[in-house]
């Protein structure tokens, strides 16, 4: 069946009473002449062809004649251009139920590739583990003020709470553990899914995105999250049981759109620790395009050791190894996303 995102459930997800049909045949071992490896250069125009594209619009992107790693023919996605001024914001929640599939690296490494490309970003963290803090090198239990209190004191602005990182351009709202407190004092709040959009606001003419790493669950926090955004990204593991809980979490958007955000939109299902050596990943990428098709980003994030290294480093791997195949996967996640058409035009363009 087909929802609003345009997403082919046939197949994707099993329900209790339902079973996988079989899964695509991929070959073992693939010749060598016919492995997919990251074009080194965007300047062979040559083999580009203009195509149409459902996401960019007809004729937007050139598109490589290779094959990407998720079967489909990968566009070259240009630098963008610099800004003459920043803001509106475009709010991106970075959610998946599912612990453990890149969302905190994710929110990160795409956070501080856009600024690279001139853009104004602030990190939202909205886990109550704190790791997005960590991962740009923060104790989040030495702080005096976080999320928790910009969302139940009303004395406590965004600004109190704003913190500058190392990376130019790039700023954070940290958390930590108070932050669990909050999701159980909201439940007696007015309108307590918007909590987070209002803290947000009087933010949003400051920068161009913000990115809200939520936690790995559900409730009324991850609500708040896509209560607040224009859009989601779904990082999900190449694994089989990251697979599963794709179908809950789409549903779980569908009525957040019907009933508290009619806007909110699916960005895109970012595959993440991608392993091309294994069989398994190979079949779970091609699934996810089989099911959800243009609604899968066409940059693939694989599976490296330097993001373990780069959260012990504190800071990102656009600086922490700013060569690696990590830091430039990032990078054309930034191109891609920002290739995409604005979607805001003014601040409050919602409420």
């Amino acid at each position: 069946m087909t929802d609003k995102f345009g997403s082919r459930f046939a197949g994707a997800t099993a329900r209790a009473g339902e079973s996988f049909p079989p899964l695509p045949t991929v070959r073992a071992a693939v010749p060598k002449e016919r492995r997919w490896a990251p074009s080194r250069s965007a300047d062979h125009v040559d083999e580009m062809a203009m195509a149409e594209d459902p996401i960019f619009g007809e004729g937007s992107l050139r598109t490589s004649a290779k094959l990407g790693p998720t079967g489909r023919p990968l566009p070259i996605f240009p630098e963008p251009p610099p800004l003459d001024r920043h803001g509106p914001a475009t709010i991106i929640a970075m959610c998946n139920q599912k612990g453990g599939v890149g969302k905190t690296t994710s929110s990160i490494n795409l956070g501080a590739a856009l600024a690279e490309y001139g853009r104004k970003v602030l990190l939202v963290d909205f886990d109550p583990q704190g790791a997005l803090s960590v991962g740009l090198g923060i104790n989040p239990h030495e702080l005096d003020l976080t999320m928790h209190n910009l969302l139940m004191e009303r004395g406590t602005r965004a600004e109190d709470v704003l913190l500058k990182t190392n990376v130019p351009g790039l700023d954070l709202l940290p958390c930590n553990i108070d932050l669990a407190a909050a999701e159980v004092q909201l439940v007696n709040e007015v309108a307590r899914e918007q909590s987070l959009y209002r803290a947000l606001a009087p933010l949003q003419a400051d920068y161009d995105l913000m990115i809200i790493d939520c936690q790995p669950s559900l409730g009324l926090l991850t609500l708040n999250a896509l209560t607040a955004a224009h859009s989601v990204i779904i990082p999900l593991e190449c694994e089989y049981f990251a697979l599963r809980g794709v179908a809950l979490l789409t549903d779980t958007i569908a009525k957040v759109q019907d009933r508290l955000n009619p806007d909110l939109h699916m960005e895109g299902i970012l595959p993440t620790m991608f392993d091309a050596r294994t069989v398994h990943g190979r079949e779970v990428l091609s699934r996810v395009v089989e099911a959800f098709g243009d609604g899968v980003f066409h940059t693939v994030i694989g599976r490296t050791v330097r993001f373990p290294e780069t959260t012990v480093a504190g800071e990102p791997i656009t600086t922490y190894a700013s060569a690696s195949t990590g830091a430039k996967a990032y990078r054309q996640l930034a191109r891609e996303l920002l290739a995409r058409p604005a979607r805001v035009q003014q601040v409050g363009y919602r409420r």
